[in-house]
């Protein structure tokens, strides 16, 4: 086995990520503060060749020499757009008809295992702040919330873990035969 090389790895550019076709899921980060974890949400947003992301309340924007540390250039591919009001947001979706679930740990949560697809459905996904989750405002207009299952002693994951879980989950059952 070899390590394959960059220039081996047939990646897009710029300008055919902009005109491929998108996973039908777009992701709302509800006030993240960490620019890390921002930057880590686009970079997973490109590889999984993400619709959107809506950056709302606190969370910050791009460009930022912090989020594009670990963006590496993912915010000059993936679509993205400052709301204050997550609300608005997830309203705006909701009536475009996109189903929008809040990743949270709530009553009645769906495990992301029991997570069912609808293929013909654009999703979005809300991930809170990294100490609070997400606000209840927004998960009581939510069309419903998915938890990560977990088993240790820690009940909570980094935002960017999360979201790289969230995505590839959904990746997988909306490109299944």
């Amino acid at each position: 086995m070899r390590k394959l090389l960059n220039s081996e790895l047939e990646r897009k550019t710029v300008d055919d990520f902009k005109l491929a076709q998108k996973t039908p899921i777009i992701l709302i980060l509800d006030d993240v503060r960490s620019l890390h974890n921002i930057g880590s949400v686009f970079r997973t947003s490109d590889a999984f060749l993400i619709e959107k992301i809506y950056l709302c309340g606190i969370t910050a924007v791009p460009p930022n020499k912090e989020i594009h540390k670990t963006a590496l250039g993912a915010t000059e591919t993936v679509a993205w757009e400052y709301v204050k009001d997550v609300a608005s947001v997830i309203e705006k979706l909701k009536a475009e008809q996109t189903s929008v679930f809040a990743i949270e740990q709530v009553e009645k949560a769906v495990l992301l295992n029991d997570f069912e697809v609808d293929k013909n459905t654009k999703y979005a996904l809300v991930f809170g702040n990294e100490v609070y989750g997400v606000s209840q405002k927004a998960i009581e207009i939510c069309d419903g919330t998915i938890e990560i299952p977990q088993l240790g002693t820690k009940h909570s994951l980094n935002i960017s873990v999360s979201a790289g879980i969230v995505v590839w989950d959904l990746f997988q059952k909306l490109s299944a035969n």
